[in-house]
């Protein structure tokens, strides 16, 4: 489709300058850590989604170099180079050093627009120590080069082309950011999303130093995305899409229910994961309420006077709300939450047309989906009686800890740590080597329950290693969770350097980021990394924790030269002594945090590791099998 292009210099409007950028980079970007050095690449890629929604660009090309810089190339008008109107220089050099400014201001440029507010193209400028943009517009190619935000020099012009768009390299600044090394993963996590929210756009991603590539391009959108979200699940009905235009607002959302029991609602404005919500998730969730108790009762499913609650009528449910939107009002700099008031109404409206439409021409499926929303009904209802029951027997409450519980002395949950351990022998291990004043110690007797596949609390909380830990934690969980009671600010798994450890930890992990999820948010779940080899010469002894650090050891010793070597299998093989100086002493051990990085990952390939889809698990490990070395079986 052809539009008229009336993006020139003029459209460029000024409000302020960049200084405070470099002095205060977390108010921009959220923190100078992996986080925010990623939130750079987005911040391009944005821009350029912006010229893909206002229908001027299909490919963006991402690409990772060597030297650690990064290149984001897209084929759209390119960043306007004459002379501004207002500040008496480049609108290519008022883009690059000014915040809030941009095209975004103006809705005859940018009808729909992410990005941060128009300080996206200022912002990485600002934190990279060298910048260099190549615009290709009115049949020139333009070239200038920026140092920490500040112009090295006149734009150029080095070429001549038929084509249009921006393509921008940028090193981001090493003494402002704790790392400058990207993540493959995240980047390719986050363009094949917006690959699937703009279906007929082409994303590749290249990555110099691993030989990596993707190409992302989805013409089905959001089927496709729906389709790849629910892998490993076991679905109760083929997704339904619906797409609504009114008044410049733009809502487009497909929905699937499945056998699970979790409900997975990822949300979009403009491009942007609201992670919050706001009012289009509001406006869904009502209107779905709404028709499922009508249908409900209409059909004769519900007779109850209480009504069936949101809580229960989104169990199962995988939903993805797409909407664009002129102006939207975010709550906060990074855009996690919708706060629009005519959308929620917008939403609410379209969606009670829609599933009133779908229940009443998919009569079978409907019934099917009521169903399962009344059976969650009643799980709820048991889970409740569940948690009377334990909390009436004390089994919860945190006043009486588990028997298996060695507890600390000290008092204050932010100096207290509690080791969540593989066995008994292992257990008995760390209760010996520990420091009582502020580690505890909760051995775990066998493999824990596979939540995933048993996700009602009240089957949940029939497990006793569960209780012990959920008991033990002292926050409590579903409806009753309450992070400020937590007893201890790190919780570290401790599990052998072997199969049965990894599924164990798994298994652990499955349980936090399903049923106490907060934790793993809040940074307070960690794993330990015990050694993997005691290696020995003479009197001089080396732990390795990896076959790396193994084969650099012996490397350093000459080896074959006399060497003993000894394989840790369990934890149980230390003794306290070792046990401690190589895992529990914070001076000396090595503890990973466990993050969410990307929510929209992990809850894939936890549905797919851990639930009932053999399948999609023989699949899913068959492919990733050559990725796998020193597997002990």
């Amino acid at each position: 489709m052809v539009r008229k292009d009336n993006y020139t210099a003029e459209s460029i409007q000024i409000l302020e300058g960049t200084e405070a950028v470099r002095r205060r980079p977390g108010m921009y970007i959220g923190d100078t850590g992996i986080r925010g050095l990623h939130h750079l690449v987005f911040e391009l890629v944005d821009n350029s989604i912006d010229e893909v929604l206002s229908g001027f660009c299909n490919y963006i090309l991402v690409l990772l170099r060597k030297d650690g810089g990064v290149i984001v190339q897209d084929n759209g008008r390119g960043i306007p180079v004459e002379i501004h109107p207002q500040a008496k220089k480049s609108a290519l050099e008022v883009v690059l050093t000014t915040l809030h400014a941009g095209g975004k201001f103006s809705n005859s440029i940018y009808k729909i627009s992410g990005g941060l507010h128009g300080v996206g193209l200022s912002v990485v400028n600002a934190l990279s120590s060298r910048l260099e943009v190549e615009v290709k517009r009115d049949g020139n190619i333009y070239y200038q080069v920026y140092e920490k935000g500040k112009p090295k020099g006149d734009i150029k012009i080095v070429g001549k082309t038929t084509e249009t768009g921006t393509k921008i390299l940028f090193y981001p600044d090493s003494t402002i950011f704790e790392t400058v090394k990207f993540d493959y993963d995240i980047i390719a996590n986050r363009l094949r999303e917006l690959a699937f929210l703009n279906k007929g756009v082409t994303i590749e991603l290249i990555d110099e130093l691993s030989n990596r590539k993707n190409i992302f391009h989805f013409e089905g959108g959001l089927l496709e995305f729906i389709e790849y979200l629910s892998k490993g699940k076991e679905i109760l009905h083929e997704p339904y899409y619906f797409k609504r235009e009114e008044n410049n607002l733009v809502l487009e959302v497909v929905f699937q229910y499945n056998t699970g029991y979790d409900e997975l609602l990822l949300s979009y404005v403009n491009g942007i994961h609201t992670i919050e919500g706001g009012t289009h998730v509001s406006g869904f969730r009502t209107a779905l309420t709404k028709v499922a108790n009508n249908f409900a009762r209409s059909w004769n499913l519900w007779r109850e006077e209480e009504s069936l609650s949101g809580e229960d009528v989104r169990e199962g449910l995988v939903v993805i709300i797409n909407t664009k939107i002129p102006e939207p009002q975010f709550e906060g700099q990074t855009k996690t939450k919708l706060g629009n008031s005519e959308v929620r109404k917008f939403v609410e409206t379209v969606t009670e047309e829609e599933l009133n439409k779908f229940f009443s021409e998919n009569p079978e499926k409907g019934k099917l989906i009521l169903n399962k929303v009344i059976e969650a009904y009643r799980a709820r209802q048991a889970a409740r009686k569940a948690r009377e029951l334990v909390r009436r027997k004390g089994i919860l409450e945190s006043t009486l800890l588990p028997g298996k519980l060695a507890d600390c002395s000290e008092k204050d949950p932010r100096l207290c740590e509690l080791f969540i351990v593989e066995g008994e022998s292992a257990g008995g291990s760390a209760k010996q080597g520990r420091d009582r004043r502020y580690q505890a110690i909760l051995p775990l007797k066998g493999k824990i329950l596979n939540v995933e596949k048993a996700q009602h609390l009240s089957r949940i909380l029939s497990s006793e290693e569960i209780r012990a830990i959920v008991s033990s934690l002292g926050t409590g969980i579903g409806q009753d969770f309450d992070l400020s009671k937590l007893r201890y600010h790190k919780i570290i798994i401790m599990t052998d350097a072997d199969v049965d450890g990894a599924h164990i930890r798994t298994l652990l992990l499955t349980f936090f980021y399903r049923h106490l999820r907060p934790l793993i948010e809040g940074g307070y779940v960690y794993i330990a990394q015990p050694p993997l080899y005691l290696l020995k010469r003479g009197k001089e002894e080396k732990y390795a924790y990896s076959e790396e650090e193994k084969e650099q050891i012996l490397k350093n010793w000459n080896y074959p030269e006399n060497v003993y070597i000894q394989r840790y299998k369990g934890l149980g093989e230390m003794d306290p002594e070792q046990l401690r100086e190589t895992t529990m002493d914070p001076q000396k051990r090595v503890l990973l945090q466990v993050t969410i990085e990307d929510a929209l990952e992990a809850e894939r390939i936890f549905s797919v590791l851990m639930g009932n889809n053999v399948e999609e698990r023989r699949a899913f490990i068959e492919e990733r099998a050559k990725f796998v070395r020193n597997l002990d079986i």
